[in-house]
């Protein structure tokens, strides 16, 4: 069986993101990455051409800017990928995505133990949200807590939406034409995945903000929305420490941190109706009105 890889990057350097740890950990649990590499000013595909792994494909894209609907762009980008592999398991990381060293071993086994269950489309993982530095995770119910990585690359599968998720459609006419699609049949699995996407210097997340927001809001929005000054990691909902191991990958850029953070709690902009949420998904263990752009496989039992 093969097991294939695709992600996508455009400037990595200039925004900020850890693509090539993230890059870095997918390799080990592949047998061919497909990296999709936007027009790019700042040396990111150098970067990758660099690593010099033949398991890498570089595809080259450019970046559609008048195209800001709701992340289309970067759906666009996922599916440049996805097109180009040729495994018989896809498994897909963003630029702001890692792995854990520990877990490789055993995901590999979990995704040939699927392989063999054909109830299974794919694997869902759940994520460390990293928000503000690189010791505190954002738990609030405004951030996605499980979503899928990898599937069975069979069918027409497509990026949802923007390239949070993927679902099943009946023909890539159908998907273009606005077809909603099929959720895929999943296997909850317990290895985290590593998201890094505001764990930045800032200045560097005001900057990121103000170019990609753009993708998912008109200009009207963005005059209302974006940060003026310096990022505000305070305004947020709810923090929780993290008190674990980060990816090797991940240690270079830890050490290279500029800035500090530090939590506020009492800042929390959190709605009447989110304490109340949040309080009874402490009490009861499960979150109510979850967006879940799933279906789990209950009669599996989860993989270790």
């Amino acid at each position: 069986m093969k097991i294939s890889g695709f992600t996508y990057v455009r400037n990595g350097f200039k925004y900020g993101y850890p693509f090539i740890p993230s890059i870095r950990s997918l390799l080990p649990l592949v047998d061919e990455l497909v990296v999709v590499v936007g027009n790019s000013t700042d040396g990111s595909k150098e970067a990758i051409e660099k690593l010099s792994n033949p398991k890498i494909k570089i595809i080259d894209s450019v970046w559609d800017e008048e195209l800001r609907s709701n992340g289309r762009i970067f759906a666009l980008q996922s599916n440049l990928g996805l097109d180009q592999i040729s495994g018989d398991w896809a498994i897909h990381l963003q630029a702001d995505e890692v792995f854990h060293e520990s877990t490789l071993n055993s995901l590999r086994r979990q995704i040939l133990a699927a392989e063999q269950n054909p109830e299974v489309d794919g694997l869902l993982f759940p994520f460390h949200h990293f928000w503000g530095d690189y010791e505190h995770i954002k738990d609030d119910r405004s951030v996605h807590r499980f979503e899928i990585r990898a599937f069975r690359n069979k069918g027409c599968i497509r990026s949802y939406k923007d390239s949070q998720g993927f679902r099943k459609y009946r023909s890539i006419q159908g998907y273009n034409s606005g077809e909603k699609g099929t959720k895929l049949n999943c296997l909850k699995v317990r290895h985290h995945i590593f998201h890094y996407s505001y764990a930045r210097n800032p200045k560097l997340m005001t900057l990121k903000a103000n170019y990609f927001e753009r993708f998912w809001h008109p200009d009207t929005w963005l005059k209302k929305n974006l940060p003026t000054g310096t990022f505000d990691f305070n305004y947020v909902g709810r923090l929780a420490k993290f008190k674990d191991e980060h990816p090797i990958y991940m240690k270079e850029t830890i050490n290279q941190k500029d800035w500090d953070f530090s939590y506020d709690p009492s800042q929390s902009i959190l709605s009447i109706k989110d304490r109340f949420l949040l309080k009874v998904e402490n009490l009861f263990g499960y979150r109510p009105f979850e967006y879940k752009n799933y279906k789990i496989v209950e009669k599996v039992k989860e993989i270790h």
